[in-house]
């Protein structure tokens, strides 16, 4: 797919010149991991990774919002309802992409070149036959699906109409989660950023056509977002031909060495495994919402469009610091390394409490924009509340995600992933909506975050006391 560029094409073992063209074309981004100031890692690694966070979250609240204009709850709850099944693909996306951003800038670190080739090979092309897979599964067996992500005889049909559009594009949608992530580790994250960007622009320019004036309703909305991600690939596409010199996609540099695959896999699966989970959990929910109608799960799916806005915001100030964890963590810079962790936890507590204020301030006028319902404004409002009040506290319970992460402490950030996205908030789901009906249902992730992060600090805290201890041992 993505071959032409004769560097993509070379067999492992490359001469010491190439590793030499290799080096010195990612020197300047090195460099900046290992000694560039504080603030200059922020503006150039975390501004383009919070917009490529925002970027995700725009694709899925242009839906809402085009699809809020027709004035149907019920479409808004469909796309809601299906969105389980989008996560389910992001977060495969994230085991590959992400596991390969970290392992990619593990060996940066350590100077293996070869080995990033290779890394990056088994990402692509294993993205593309997960997609191949989800499409071949979800396809034949939409029915049940559609019936288990908790949709009614009100929204079945909507909910199947964008479904089936985005099995059809879950080759491209995958790769669009993979590539960008891979770019990420050697601090190009504005060429991430950009193929974000234009496909964002293109979803927002495609969903008032067909949603309103071609009348296509919620297969417009996923056609438009299929549509934006091909656009994003092959701009990527033109990235690794022109500029990825570190980076392969070529069938013939794909290795299924142990310290490939177990590394990428092993890496990804933190956050792959919260993405996935939180889709299990956000079905779980939605069926319990569904139980006080389609407004309800509307109310909750605006609200919840517009608390990503904070979450994905400090997520972004994080996951744009993970090549400079794992670079320094891996060079063994350890001073560096807490100065990082120091300041990227103040600047995210502070960017989710200022945006909460922001959202809590003007969140009648945020609601409306999407539906002018009365009935949706009202538990908009509570939805909103709970999805805004947890800014501060997600700050510090993505710094030690992260952390853990970029440090190839795999199994803990597994623990901290499985406890925020399933362990604890499936249980309280049904304890709350037991205990307070509607209102548990929509706090319940509120209560979760909050013993999540308590429990993500002390696990970070003492992975990095023993690190010191080993250290001064040493």
């Amino acid at each position: 797919m993505f071959n032409g560029n004769p560097y993509f094409t070379q067999k492992q073992g490359g001469t010491l010149m190439q590793h030499n063209q290799t080096s010195s074309s990612a020197t300047a981004n090195e460099e900046m991991l290992r000694s560039g100031s504080f603030w200059t890692l922020a503006r150039k690694l975390c501004i383009p990774a919070i917009l490529i966070m925002l970027v995700m979250v725009l694709y899925h609240m242009a839906d809402v919002f085009f699809i809020g204009q027709t004035g149907d709850a019920n479409k808004v709850a469909a796309v809601t309802l299906a969105s389980p099944m989008f996560s389910i693909l992001s977060g495969l996306g994230v085991l590959l992409g992400n596991g390969g951003c970290t392992a990619i800038s593990l060996s940066l670190g350590k100077g293996e070149y070869d080995k990033i080739k290779k890394i990056s090979a088994f990402a692509v092309w294993g993205a593309i036959v997960i997609g191949v897979v989800f499409a071949a599964v979800v396809l034949p067996l939409m029915g049940p699906i559609c019936n288990l992500l908790g949709a009614n005889d009100e929204t079945r049909g909507f909910t199947a109409e964008y479904l089936r559009v985005i099995a059809i594009g879950a080759p491209v949608i995958m790769l669009t989660n993979v590539v960008p992530a891979l770019i990420r580790a050697d601090g190009s994250t504005t060429d991430s950023m950009i193929g974000n960007m234009l496909g964002t622009v293109l979803n927002i320019a495609l969903d008032p056509l067909l949603i309103s004036v071609l009348n296509m309703g919620v297969s417009g909305a996923a056609i438009a977002t299929v549509a934006a991600n091909v656009v994003s690939l092959c701009y990527y596409a033109y990235f690794l031909r022109t500029k990825g010199k570190i980076y392969s996609a070529s069938p013939k540099d794909v290795s299924f060495e142990k310290a490939v695959v177990w590394t990428v896999i092993s890496l990804g699966l933190p956050m792959s495994c919260a993405t996935v989970l939180g889709s299990v959990s956000s079905t779980v929910a939605n069926n319990l919402m569904m139980q006080y109608g389609s407004i309800a799960v509307a109310g909750q799916s605006v609200a919840s469009r517009i608390g990503q806005m904070i979450s994905m915001t400090v997520m972004g100030i994080c996951m744009g610091m993970q090549p400079a964890i794992s670079f320094n963590y891996s060079a063994k810079n350890h001073k560096r390394l807490t100065e990082i962790l120091a300041k990227t936890t103040g600047l995210a507590v502070i960017a989710g409490t200022v945006l909460s204020a922001l959202c809590l301030i003007f969140r009648d006028q945020l609601l409306n924009a999407f539906l002018d319902d009365p009935n949706v404004l009202g538990i908009g409002r509570v939805c909103l509340l709970a999805s805004i009040v947890i800014g501060p506290f997600f700050g510090f319970y993505q710094i030690c995600t992260t952390y853990l992460q970029a440090s190839g402490k795999s199994k803990e950030a597994v623990i901290v992933s499985l406890l925020e996205k399933g362990i604890i908030y499936i249980p309280m789901l049904f304890l709350m909506s037991w205990l307070f009906n509607i209102y548990g249902i929509v706090f319940s992730a509120t209560v979760t975050t909050v013993l999540s992060a308590v429990a993500a600090m002390i696990f970070c805290y003492k992975d990095y006391r023993k690190e010191l201890k080993d250290i001064k041992e040493w």
